[in-house]
């Protein structure tokens, strides 16, 4: 038997290596973003409040039929080239009538994604900048951010290489427009 040589792996490569083979506490989540392996401890209860209040919304309104997911791991290319970008988002949503979800191991691409929601907790500036240009690269049509510090849900829309081109924020107690295919008005107003 002949042992083969083999290349050392790249400090890219031994990073997703490691970011894969981890193995986070019950309810919390590992993301591997721009180089840096993220874990984040389970959401408390106000943050699963709004996501709450997100999904009876977009249940109740929208012109068409979504399939949420709270936990679903997207990978989006990296700019620099090294290993793909690996985001957990609070919550994702797809045309049910795709059943996008279906098939897919624990991390898909963002193809046929209509919108993907966080709500800020302690690290509240990888939500407004960070996830924002991964999503956007990722081109995910909508990012509806839900800024508790702010005290405000913005709409990001129209996603062109690593940034949205509009962008629309309301203050809690005002309704935001969300465009097709979910043709609705989220009411903010229990948010505050």
């Amino acid at each position: 038997m002949t042992a083969m040589a083999h290349e050392p792996l790249s400090q890219e490569e031994q990073l997703l290596e490691s970011f894969l083979a981890l193995d986070t506490p019950r309810g919390y989540r590992a993301e591997l973003v721009e180089g840096e392996i993220v874990v984040t401890p389970p959401p408390d209860g106000d943050h699963e409040d709004y996501i709450g209040l997100l999904v009876d919304q977009v249940g109740a309104k929208s012109q068409t039929r979504m399939q949420f997911a709270g936990t679903r791991g997207l990978t989006v290319p990296s700019p620099s080239g090294g290993p793909d970008i690996h985001v957990i988002p609070d919550g994702t949503w797809a045309p049910l009538q795709r059943r996008l979800y279906r098939g897919t191991g624990n991390w898909m691409p963002c193809d046929g994604v209509s919108m993907v929601a966080e709500v800020t907790s302690t690290r509240p500036d990888r939500d407004r900048d960070v996830k924002r240009r991964t999503y956007a690269r990722g081109g995910i049509p909508l990012y509806l951010l839900v800024d508790r510090q702010r005290g405000s849900v913005t709409l990001f829309s129209e996603p062109d290489n690593d940034d949205y081109q509009q962008v629309v924020t309301m203050p809690f107690g005002k309704e935001i427009e969300i465009p097709a295919p979910f043709s609705m008005t989220l009411e903010t107003t229990d948010f505050a």
